[in-house]
């Protein structure tokens, strides 16, 4: 299967007065047709310029972005505005246009591309019905919560049928529970409409959420790729494992010996694994650190445990687990 975006040995570099900054340095991805496609990087990793060099809003110094079989580089102007067209955006800050109401920011889209005026209400209209807005169309950004102004600015991006949708910390100015209803929406948009999805995040939990394959980017280079519960599992990077488990105060400050990270990957939520474990191995426990999830009756996370001082128990906690098939590993949690 071809891949709707290949991207090979990008580069980008800035001039900044006599010196040269290289914000992306020999890029390589392929992300597939109804990709939920997550791109992870702490802040000036350079995962918001690659989004911008995907799109040629930032045209990359060298290397290639292949959308849909074209090679953007040798695309004329026209061309590369249908390419873009195709390609729709959304933002952190929703970059709504304040004077206009949310009908018609929906419509500025199609204005542009020139579709009649009759056919870009009536597209809008029906967005407004995907994003669950139907009744706020005639109701300007000011007026609007940081989520809905979200879901207007994901029925702009969906104005045009674009083929990807490009989102760059879409969710970051939003709290929790909204930013779940957006990336469910996001969920559904992609399954419903078959619309591929990038997303550029820095929040770990935002990946798991709802993407299907992640890059992990740090300090312009990718070093870390994979399906997402691969690189959840194993992370093989410093900055994956980072990203996946946040070294805390009360972690770093825990004064012990052997520490395990346990990941629960969708075993039954309502197995109490730890109980048991601690009864099977007849030793206790102590929790430094969990963050777990039931989705659909499954179990989804991790926890980090201090094993006991004891030889002998630590060894019958670890052969309990891996008689249940439950993924762990030694970390070091003394740095």
């Amino acid at each position: 299967m071809n891949p709707i975006i290949e991207i090979k040995n990008l580069r980008k570099e800035f001039v900044s007065g006599d010196k040269k900054v290289v914000a992306l340095d020999n890029i390589n991805l392929n992300i597939q047709k109804g990709d939920i496609y997550g791109i992870i990087g702490l802040s000036g990793a350079g995962k918001s310029t690659l989004v911008r060099c995907i799109n040629f809003l930032e045209v990359p110094t060298s290397g290639q972005v292949i959308f849909e079989g074209k090679d953007l580089q040798t695309l004329s102007k026209k061309d590369l505005l249908l390419a873009r067209r195709s390609m729709g955006m959304i933002f952190q800050r929703f970059n709504l246009l304040a004077q206009r109401t949310a009908l018609k920011n929906i419509c500025y889209p199609m204005e542009i591309a020139g579709i009649s005026k009759a056919a870009a209400k009536k597209r809008a209209l029906e967005l407004l019905e995907v994003v669950g807005l139907p009744d706020k169309a005639n109701s300007y950004p000011a007026q609007l919560s940081g989520g809905q102004m979200q879901r207007i600015a994901i029925a702009r991006a969906l104005a045009t049928n674009p083929q990807v949708l490009l989102c760059d910390e879409a969710t970051s100015a939003l709290d929790p529970n909204t930013t779940n209803q957006i990336l469910e929406l996001l969920k559904e948009i992609n399954h419903i409409m078959g619309v591929t999805i990038i997303v550029i995040t820095h929040e770990m939990r935002v990946i798991e959420q709802i993407c299907n394959r992640v890059a992990v980017i740090d300090h312009s280079n990718i070093v870390e790729e994979g399906f997402v519960k691969d690189v959840f599992l194993r992370p093989q990077s410093t900055i994956a494992r980072n990203l996946i488990l946040p070294k805390g105060e009360a972690i770093k400050n825990f004064e012990g010996k052997r520490c395990i990270r346990i990941v629960f990957d969708g075993n039954s939520s309502y197995e109490p694994i730890i109980s048991n474990m601690t009864l099977e191995s007849r030793a206790a426990v102590n929790i430094m650190f969990a963050n777990t999830k039931n989705i659909d009756g499954k179990a989804f996370g991790e926890m980090v445990i201090q094993l006991p001082p004891e030889e002998a128990a630590a060894t019958r906690i670890l052969d309990y687990l891996e008689s249940a098939n439950i993924f762990y590993r030694e970390e070091d949690y003394a740095e």
